[in-house]
């Protein structure tokens, strides 16, 4: 049996956690530069707030119902996810962990209700999480499972350990809800009359291979408790990285966008090697306001190669602004802007180039020193003068949460 664990509307709990003056209160957090609603608490689904929903549009509503809002906090937010996985680790020899608030489990051993309500209990002790956990034969089944005990059960937890309550439960699912299943897919489903997952389940198969290939016929076996999709619990090596965002305010001078790319640019070396990887092509994007029509439209991309694979922010930072001049042009105002790594390939395996003229060993040295100086000091204590210290780019942020558990100066206060 396969496991998933969801943690409820997790950035709002998230925020729930060291605030308990929010509980069972409307909570809606925001995208970055406080643009849409990304996450709800249940109390803010019931006043009819919508995800995705601009702030502009409900802001009347937020007055009237005092609703409680905040800036996206991906730090916090990361370390409490951090914090769920390495409880599910105690109890669960192998997991997958499939998002930020996610987690397929390997019940293979055994699984009853009272081993589930147990490991439900026990993130909501250690983390002050609450999690949802559905178990099924297949991930596909785990997800319909989760999906019950989101909605429908008390204790938070949906087992489909028998064919009967597998059949009963399919029948009255909806076909657009199952994993993986987009609006085009569901559309061509439901146009051949197939609007349940029972209906998707007893499908000729023929005729979901002729439509939809391999991945409907995947799709079709693990509705039917065939393994599809193993769990993968060894980590993959992403194929690529990106860093973007869009500003608070739009920038049209080249020195604000190049520091802005700069930052991106080393964010993305950053994370290559914290994965212990090195890239060998860069792309550079940026983009105007679509909806201002009256503006002139821009959308240009470029992508470099590096001779050598590398994850040194020097030499990442400087192609990136290389190809900043190459699609940058005057008297155009920019609203969003991001850099790409890709080709990845493992440090270890990297292949040198003939002509290549860096002392690879002595920027390593001062990569690991930077990168262990800022791990101790906090973030950007020691960064490149062509990152800048004045970000005017930075996006807006007005209503961000104290980060608890990973800023000294944020830690709770407790008067006794």
């Amino acid at each position: 049996m396969i496991g998933l664990l969801d943690c409820n509307n997790f950035y709002a709990s998230c925020e729930q956690v060291f605030n308990p003056k929010l509980k069972h209160k409307p909570i809606i957090v925001l995208s970055n530069n406080d643009g849409c609603v990304i996450a709800r608490s249940n109390e803010a689904k019931e006043l009819g707030v919508k995800m995705g929903e601009p702030l502009f549009k409900i802001k009347n509503l937020i007055f009237t119902k005092k609703i409680t809002v905040f800036s996206t906090n991906f730090i916090l937010y990361g370390d409490l996810s951090k914090r769920v996985m390495s409880t599910l680790k105690s109890e669960v020899k192998n997991l997958e962990i499939y998002s930020i608030d996610e987690a397929f489990l390997d019940f293979s051993e055994f699984i009853n209700l009272n081993r589930a309500i147990r490991l439900k209990r026990k993130v909501k002790k250690w983390t002050g999480i609450p999690v949802s956990i559905g178990i099924g034969p297949t991930k596909t089944l785990a997800k319909v499972a989760n999906h019950i005990a989101k909605k429908k059960t008390v204790e938070g937890v949906c087992i489909l350990d028998n064919q009967d309550l597998i059949k009963n439960i399919l029948s009255v699912f909806p076909v657009e809800n199952l994993w993986g299943v987009g609006e085009k897919f569901a559309n061509h489903l439901k146009y051949a009359n197939i609007n349940n997952a029972l209906e998707l389940k007893n499908a000729n198969p023929k005729w979901i291979k002729k439509i939809f290939g391999i991945n409907g016929i995947k799709l079709q076996k693990e509705l039917n408790g065939e393994i599809c999709y193993k769990l993968e619990t060894a980590k993959k090596r992403k194929n690529q990285m990106c860093t973007s965002r869009s500003f608070d305010r739009e920038i049209n001078d080249f020195d604000n966008l190049q520091k802005a790319i700069s930052n991106f640019a080393s964010n993305c070396a950053f994370k290559l090697r914290c994965e212990k990887s090195c890239c060998s092509k860069l792309s550079l994007f940026l983009t105007t306001n679509r909806f201002k029509s009256n503006n002139e439209q821009y959308f240009p991309s470029i992508t470099l190669n590096f001779d050598t694979p590398t994850n040194d922010s020097i030499e990442i930072v400087n192609t990136a602004t290389k190809a900043l001049k190459m699609i940058y042009r005057e008297n155009i105002n920019y609203k969003k802007a991001g850099v790409i790594v890709h080709n990845i390939t493992p440090q270890e395996n990297v292949q040198m180039s003939l002509f290549d003229n860096i002392d690879r060993k002595k920027r390593n040295r001062l990569m690991h020193s930077i990168d262990k100086i800022n791990l101790i000091m906090g973030r950007e204590k020691v960064q490149l003068a062509s990152q800048g210290t004045n970000k005017k780019w930075a996006f807006k942020s007005n209503l961000l949460s104290p980060c608890y558990t990973t800023r000294f100066s944020d830690i709770l206060t407790i008067k006794i």
